[in-house]
């Protein structure tokens, strides 16, 4: 089985496996310059993963996997990784960091193939390091098979303990890593795969849209609510049949793939080989819960949700938003980049001009590179930066599109006073998060969540704004032109969709093997 290497001075470890028809290209494993998990943290939802995938023989499709996680970059920073079937072989190559570190062009090309499948990670379960890095890679009786993952289980616990007599053969603490270990075990009962796919997904219970690569062809699927998105769409002509799977439409816009459909909730998509009509299934009938945070924060303004793109609804949520709570101001700002759409929404219902007044470093990325005290205190500003010409002597109403822990907005209006403004009236395109996520987005528990502990006026003096506002659950619902009964809501009301052992609250790194952290 393919593992990857723990020791951290091992630089560019290529690992040959024994089995003849499964090798690895490059597994490396990049030291971090300090535990992520020490970092402060930010103010927002913390990103869900990012699956991608391509089956276009003749093509370069690692090449095309690369720029179609560079387009889903937004969905995870921590690690990137590849495996690119070439007939029985697999080569797979994996790394911390953005897919540009990750990847160069020397790389790619020694990963020839016809179909790719890739993966861009946060951390959600399992910590941040090379060994929970994806695809997740492993060897059936039928041939290899690479698993990427965007979710989050809720039963992994008792998933992992129905594997346990193979927990000698896991190399991560991830609940990616059990349902792959539950799709070999289906495989290896005798079952095909598309039988052995349901099979597994069947064990699993929480958010998990995948992206499988076999011998046989690609497979696509969601989990029954469809938590997590999952489109899929057509490089060429559809005789050709070159399919394309993705987290959202902007990675099949960046390789000029065009758009098909998405994945429905509960649905399995078997794709083969110049087959222009793919194989698709019902394996479960649920209640359709897309995350609504999707729609507000996660995923890009270009990628399109119910036949249009997330822009235009931000800006709608943003109209809802001045309707709801208006305030008198001299410009309504936005913070850069989830909360500009918003911003521009309640300058046009509002009548109050819209500004730049934040300027944003998009060059950042995440770094791991933490700032000292000294530079913390001086007030270092790595990610905005205020504009004094744009703010001094004004109202300002900033928007953005959520308020996790209040850490970072304090700072924010701190930094708005300074440059001059003098007043700052804060309003927020969602409404009050007040309940951690299970499903996929890296949230803290209730005593960390700053709207489940202080009323809205504890919450104005400790941001140190003039005033506060929220969008209202019905605002942020009704803009989506939609049935509201097709979103999962539960940061907000605690109306969770799919039912939890009170233990898979406790923390993200539930799985982790004792002893492991200290080993990496």
């Amino acid at each position: 089985m393919p593992s990857a290497d723990s020791h951290a001075d091992r630089r560019d470890a290529h690992t040959s496996l024994a089995t003849p028809s499964l090798t690895t290209a490059a597994l490396t494993t990049a030291p971090l310059a300090s535990d992520p998990a020490a970092r402060e943290r930010p103010d927002k939802p913390e990103e869900a993963c990012g699956v991608f995938a391509v089956m276009a023989p003749g093509q370069a499709v690692a090449n095309l996997t690369y720029f179609g996680l560079y387009a889903l970059q937004h969905r995870g920073q921590e690690s990137a990784g590849i495996a690119v079937f070439d007939d029985s072989r697999v080569r797979l190559h994996k790394d911390m960091g953005l897919v540009s570190q990750v990847f160069d062009q020397d790389v790619l090309e020694r990963m020839p193939g016809q179909l790719a499948i890739g993966h861009n990670r946060y951390s959600t379960t399992g910590s941040s390091k090379v060994c929970n890095a994806q695809p997740v890679v492993l060897m059936t009786r039928l041939g290899p098979f690479a698993l990427a993952h965007n979710g989050n289980l809720v039963n992994a616990a008792e998933l992992r303990a129905s594997l346990d007599h193979l927990a000698g053969e896991f190399t991560s603490s991830t609940d990616s890593e059990l349902i792959a270990f539950a799709l070999q075990e289906a495989v290896g009962s005798g079952l095909g795969w598309n039988a052995a796919i349901r099979a597994a997904a069947a064990r699993c219970r929480g958010a998990f849209s995948l992206v499988i690569g076999t011998p046989d062809g690609l497979f696509a699927l969601r989990d029954g609510h469809g938590i997590r998105p999952l489109v899929f769409g057509l490089l060429g002509e559809p005789e050709e049949g070159q399919w394309v799977a993705s987290s959202e439409t902007c990675g099949l816009d960046i390789i000029g793939a065009s758009y098909v459909d998405d994945v429905q909730p509960g649905e399995l998509i078997h794709f083969r080989q110049a087959d222009p009509i793919p194989e698709r299934r019902r394996w479960c009938e649920e209640p359709e819960k897309l995350c609504v945070f999707e729609m507000i924060y996660f995923a890009r303004p270009d990628s399109r949700f119910f036949g249009e793109s997330l822009y235009s609804y931000r800006v709608r949520i943003g109209e809802a938003l001045a309707r709801e709570t208006p305030v008198e101001a001299d410009i309504v700002i936005g913070v850069p980049d989830s909360g500009i759409p918003a911003a521009i929404g309640y300058s046009q219902v509002s009548g109050i001009p819209f500004a730049d007044g934040l300027i944003k470093n998009r060059y950042v990325g995440r770094t791991f590179i933490q700032p000292t005290q000294a530079m913390r205190e001086a007030g270092i500003r790595v990610k905005l930066n205020p504009l004094p010409d744009v703010l001094a002597g004004k109202r300002v109403v900033v928007i953005d599109d959520s308020i996790v822990r209040g850490t970072t907005s304090r700072k924010l209006v701190a930094a708005l006073r300074e440059a001059g403004a003098t007043e700052v009236h804060m309003r927020i395109s969602s409404p009050p998060v007040t309940h951690p996520c299970f499903y996929g987005i890296d949230t803290d528990t209730q005593d960390h969540l700053i709207a489940a502990r202080l009323t809205l006026q504890e919450i104005e003096r400790h941001l140190g704004v003039d005033s506060l506002a929220y969008l209202s659950k019905a605002g942020m619902v009704d803009a989506a032109h939609t049935q509201s009964t097709h979103f999962c809501t539960a940061c907000f009301d605690g109306d969770y969709p799919i039912e939890m052992d009170e233990a898979v609250r406790s923390s993200k790194l539930m799985l982790e093997p004792t002893g492991l952290a200290a080993r990496v």
